[in-house]
């Protein structure tokens, strides 16, 4: 490898001049592979980013890039560019855990449409990355397989359930990852990590092979050290499938084309219930300076209000516990995954499998879950909450009627303690407080780094779109970033 023509640690590149150095042949798509495995053998053992490594399949990526590159071929944009992917997102003869002791010998039969589209454009998938058990929570404390850890602190959460996808890409021991948010599920743990993290609009990334938490909430997207990386991989994944029927059938614009035009005359809406109480001073702080550099960049700012944010909490858990309760059902030990080995008959292996195989905050969403759609209560909650849904959906309609994107923070505050909330799980659930309505509205959310706090870690501004505005709020995004050098900075660890 001829690494003295590229400067700097090859772990903190971005795709961009990763590639560069590939089509020069200063560095081999295998080398680069053996780069992540060799900064994962440095920094994972105090960081737990990944459930398992995809070696084999990974260098068999990395071997064809190569070969094609021998041949002068055509290459996809991030050919050869490591990627982590959540366990989550099932490929055909790996493990796929979900973060759960109940799929934790599970190998799936078949591959997740996005695996398909990785693998179509070349991208070596290194490992499997930690998540909080079936995507449930804000901090990747309720993997089965350990808590995973903040590289700007240790002693810090990552955010979640996409922690470790946020994690391996702020640690440099992935280019970029994918992770799935149901409900800021990739945009928290981006804010904690220092890394860009979006939520594409429901129905733009397919769904299938992902392991359903709530299903009408849940979309998968890319985390990156930069915009531009996150634009490259949103076009790698996206389009219609006929496999999802909740896939949109609409063509997937090039994310990078209008990517450095400016902003001039952008309307953007500072969501006023975002900046009110219960937001860390350094928090708004930092969300103030960066709707000052907007306007300095030309976007005119003003004011908005989505009056139904009071009940977006509420609304959002009834729906999300609903769907988890009828989507885990299936997790009973018949089929697939563990099963408990000394029942004495089939009700009580039932029993036994889902409460020796499901954590604490699973079995906690099931059970609400439960309740909220039973006889005598289904109309007092769960068709209460959807009718809230919509009343939510109904206030973006009416903002973006008045503006172009929506800003707000990513999350009130910056990492917390690890084990500081296990025991609270109402002031856990508040953490998804300026994230969630994205998802219940359906929308295309996105979150950048805009600062840093006095103890060091990373604060995320939110941007959000409204339906298939990707493009937009990505070049919003990027013409912030490039105003700035938040993301140039890394952890040291």
């Amino acid at each position: 490898m001829a690494e003295g023509k590229i400067e700097g640690r090859l772990c903190f590149k971005t795709s961009g001049e990763l590639r560069k150095a590939l089509l020069k042949r200063e560095i081999s798509a295998k080398e680069l592979v053996d780069e992540s495995y060799k900064r994962i053998e440095e920094v994972d053992d105090k960081l737990n980013a990944f459930i398992c490594l995809t070696k084999k399949s990974a260098y068999k990526t990395a071997e064809e890039v190569d070969q094609r590159i021998k041949i002068n071929s055509e290459l996809p944009p991030l050919a050869g560019i490591p990627i982590a992917v959540k366990d989550n997102m099932c490929r055909q003869s790996e493990l796929t855990t979900a973060g759960s002791k109940i799929l934790e010998n599970f190998i799936s039969p078949y591959s997740a449409t996005v695996i398909k589209k990785l693998e179509e454009n070349l991208i070596p998938v290194i490992g499997k990355a930690n998540l909080d058990e079936f995507a449930m929570g804000s901090s990747t404390e309720n993997s089965a397989f350990n808590a995973a850890r903040n590289p700007w602190n240790t002693d810090k959460v990552p955010g979640g359930s996409s922690g470790g996808s946020a994690v391996a890409v702020a640690a440099g021991e992935s280019v970029i990852s994918l992770g799935s948010d149901t409900g800021g599920s990739i945009r928290l743990p981006a804010s904690f990590c220092g890394v860009v993290g979006m939520k594409p609009t429901y129905g733009r990334v397919s769904r299938f092979g992902l392991i359903a938490f709530a299903s009408s909430l849940d979309q998968i997207g890319p985390m990156a050290r930069n915009v531009e990386d996150a634009a490259l991989t949103l076009q790698a994944i996206s389009g219609h499938d006929p496999m999802d029927s909740t896939s949109i059938d609409q063509p997937v614009p090039d994310y990078t084309a209008a990517l450095k035009e400016d902003i001039k005359g952008l309307r953007i809406g500072v969501i006023s219930e975002m900046l009110e109480e219960g937001i860390n001073s350094e928090v708004k702080n930092a969300i103030n300076a960066s709707i000052k550099m907007y306007e300095e960049l030309g976007a005119k700012i003003e004011e908005i209000s989505i009056p139904h944010t009071k009940y977006a909490i509420s609304t959002y858990y009834v729906v999300a516990m609903a769907e988890a309760s009828s989507n885990l059902a299936r997790f009973d030990g018949v089929k697939f995954g563990y099963r408990d080995s000394n029942a004495d008959n089939l009700m009580e292996m039932y029993t036994k499998t889902r409460a020796e195989g499901f954590g604490d905050e699973v079995k906690r969403r099931i059970m609400l879950g439960t309740y909220a759609l039973s006889s005598g209560y289904y109309d007092a909650y769960y068709k209460k909450a959807q009718q809230v849904r919509t009343l939510i959906k109904k206030d973006f309609d009416k903002a973006f009627e008045q503006v172009d994107l929506l800003l707000s923070p990513a999350c009130p505050t910056t990492a917390f303690e690890i084990g500081s909330k296990t025991d609270d799980p109402l002031s856990m659930y508040l953490m998804d407080i300026c994230t969630l309505m994205v998802n219940l509205a359906g929308l295309p959310g996105i979150s950048v780094p805009c600062g840093f706090d006095s103890r060091g870690l990373p604060i995320g501004l939110q941007l959000i779109g409204p339906v298939l505005s990707e493009e937009l709020m990505l070049r919003a995004a990027y013409n912030f970033e490039q105003a700035t050098n938040f993301h140039t900075k890394h952890p040291e660890i």
